[in-house]
């Protein structure tokens, strides 16, 4: 961290081995993500419930690099319990804003659309025409839920498009 961590407690008295275990699971979301400006954590002891009795409230705010992450409102009757989920939260947190900062999280495309430009019911096998112009092989195998007989010239369909052996070829063939 590039600022000293901030520890902060409203109707709460923090002993030594309190601030040791904050600082200790801080240095893990350090190690963790090694961007952060700074860190602060605070505890409230807030008002007396009586479903639950008296409980811990842990909020933590991470400054990363573009922005705040913050973890609001993990409680429970004992101290250390809200803490550790709190820390776990912001483990969670910061591992997901790491992934996404380095490109890691997956982006989903859209299928192409094609039309059904060929077909060889006897044979099991058809081609799709892109909008491109090329045309790609497809086996009936490839028609998802077996709806190869339902399909007709100029069909629209989505498919993905894989190296075959023979060159190019058609998987997950769902009509559109």
């Amino acid at each position: 961290m590039k600022m000293p961590l901030e520890i902060s407690a409203r109707d709460v008295s923090v002993n030594e081995e309190t601030e040791e275990f904050i600082r200790d699971k801080a240095s893990k979301l350090d190690r963790i993500y090694d961007q952060i400006i700074g860190c602060r954590v605070r505890i409230d002891r807030p008002h007396r419930s009586q479903r639950s009795g008296m409980t811990y409230s842990v909020s933590i705010d991470m400054t990363v690099p573009g922005g705040e992450l913050i973890v609001k409102r993990e409680s429970d009757q004992d101290l250390r319990v809200a803490l550790s989920n709190g820390f776990e939260t912001a483990q969670r947190r910061l591992k997901g804003y790491g992934e996404r900062k380095r490109g890691e999280i997956k982006t989903h495309f859209e299928k192409p659309v094609a039309r059904v430009v060929r077909l060889f019911t006897e044979e099991g096998y058809g081609f799709l025409a892109t909008p491109e112009g090329r045309e790609v092989y497809f086996h009936e195998n490839a028609v998802l839920g077996g709806k190869f007989e339902g399909l007709n010239i100029g069909t629209a369909v989505t498919f993905i498009e894989e190296q075959g052996d023979k060159g190019a070829q058609a998987v997950s063939v769902t009509p559109a």
